[in-house]
Parts: structure tokens; C-alpha cells; sequence
């Protein structure tokens, strides 16, 4: 990923729109683009592992290259690991001990920030104990134009800190096969007032926040279509956003 080349129109942008936060899917190593970042006010969910493939001795490399610098403001071990086993389809079992590794081992090269894990939707209260390590959990959830009972389900199965990892809808209807900005920006909104209404801020809250999904369309995504190219289509698991619960992550 060319982090470098597009961070400093990126952070511009996410600035402008009050972004203080971002998730990467990748680890970023470059101190130069942390602190274009940084710059901006802009901190990171830094992942520095997410497949199943690569061997957990790559991640001290990925952590002490960045450890120091104030756009860190966590770890992030898998996206949605329960549905892609960490992008290998790795059994779930064998996931969970791979993540607990991963948590583990993060803690012990840097007692300064707190780790987290993406999963999808809700874990349940075994994933939960077996997974005790982690410090915050980040939740991916697509629902329509909300988020159903996950608040008060989290506030009920756990103590932790949670956030949205994913939320927001895409731009493009495909019931009328259209772009359709108007109902991606009703859904974005009604859904960031929905975490603001469940922040830790407020007595009883529950969320620390959440990352709009995505700030950069994925043109890659349609496996039939050209990657040079906007095309309809890029699926992804669980529920559906807004209006026709229909993912088109190109959009």
C-alpha cells in the first residue's frame, strides 16, 4: 500500500470532515506518514496482524518500529477473523488461540497501548474468556440504520471497552441499480448520532467510537470487474447496510 502517497491529500480531507481516527487493514511502519497524520490530529488503530499465513514473529518488527510515536493509539490484531478465518480460512478455534498469541505478544513488546481485535457482530462469552487479554474490542456491524440491541448486549456480556470497527453504508442502491449518495449520507449520520447517544462519555455508555466504512472506495473488490474501474459489486459477510441491506463495496 502506498501509505506515503496518499496521506497527506487523505488526512487533509479527513481532517476537514473532523476525522480523528483511523483503522488501517495494514500496518503502518512509516513514521513519515504518522506524523502527516499526527499533524492533523489524526491517531491510529494500528493492525499489525491480520494473516493467518504470515508468522507471529513478524509483528515485533511492525510494533517497535512505531511504538513511540503519538499517532499510535492502539494495536489491532484481525478484522472480522470469526467469518474469514484471519483471511485464510483458518478454523474459528484455531483463530482464537492464533489471535491470544498475537495479543500476548503485543503486550509484552508494549505495556503503553492498549491491544484490540475486530470481530463480527457479537462474540459470545466463552470467545470472550478466551480472549480475556484483549483491551478493547471493535465490533463490525451492518444493520440498516441501526444497530439493533449491540449496546446494551455488550453492556450485558462485558466490561470492556468496545467501538465500532465498521460501520456506514455504501453509495450505490441496488435495487434501482443508481448511485444513491442521498441514503448513504442519512445512513452515516443517523448511525454516528446513534454512537454518540451510546458514548463511555455519558454515564451508563457503553462506546469509545467507531470508523466510517470506508474512506477510500475498493475498485478491487467486484471479482469480475476491472480494478481499474468503478464497477457494482464487492460482498461482504453479515447483515446489509442502508436501504437495500445489499453490500457494493466499490462504492
Amino acid at each position: 500500500l502506498d501509505f506515503r502517497g496518499f496521506v497527506a491529500a487523505d488526512a487533509e480531507l479527513m481532517a476537514k470532515a473532523g476525522i480523528n481516527t483511523v483503522r488501517t487493514y495494514e500496518a503502518i511502519n512509516d513514521t513519515q506518514v504518522l506524523d502527516i497524520l499526527w499533524s492533523k490530529r489524526i491517531q491510529v488503530l494500528n493492525t499489525v496482524y491480520i494473516l493467518g499465513t504470515d508468522p507471529l514473529s513478524i509483528i515485533a518488527q511492525r510494533v517497535q518500529a512505531v511504538k513511540d510515536h503519538p499517532a499510535i493509539l492502539m494495536w489491532v490484531v484481525g478484522n472480522e477473523w470469526n467469518y474469514n478465518g484471519l483471511y485464510v480460512g483458518m478454523g474459528f478455534p484455531q483463530a482464537v488461540a492464533r489471535v491470544a498469541s498475537a495479543v500476548d505478544l503485543i503486550k509484552g513488546l508494549d505495556a503503553k497501548h492498549p491491544v484490540a481485535t475486530v470481530y463480527g457482530e457479537l462474540p459470545d462469552l466463552a470467545t470472550l474468556q478466551k480472549l480475556r487479554n484483549v483491551d478493547a474490542w471493535g465490533i463490525n456491524k451492518y444493520s440498516g440504520l441501526n444497530f439493533g440491541n449491540l449496546f446494551a448486549e455488550w453492556a450485558r456480556i462485558s466490561d470492556a471497552p468496545m467501538f465500532l470497527g465498521e460501520y456506514g453504508a455504501d453509495a450505490y442502491d441496488s435495487r434501482t441499480s443508481r448511485p444513491d449518495e442521498r441514503s448513504q449520507a442519512k445512513a452515516t449520520t443517523r448511525l454516528t448520532q446513534l454512537i454518540v447517544e451510546a458514548s463511555s462519555v455519558h454515564r451508563r455508555g457503553v462506546c469509545i467510537g467507531g470508523i466510517i466504512f470506508e474512506f477510500a472506495d475498493e475498485w478491487w473488490k467486484d471479482s469480475a470487474g476491472d480494478p481499474r474501474k468503478h464497477n457494482v459489486g464487492g460482498v461482504s459477510p453479515g447483515g446489509g447496510p442502508w436501504p437495500d441491506l445489499t453490500f457494493n463495496e466499490e462504492w
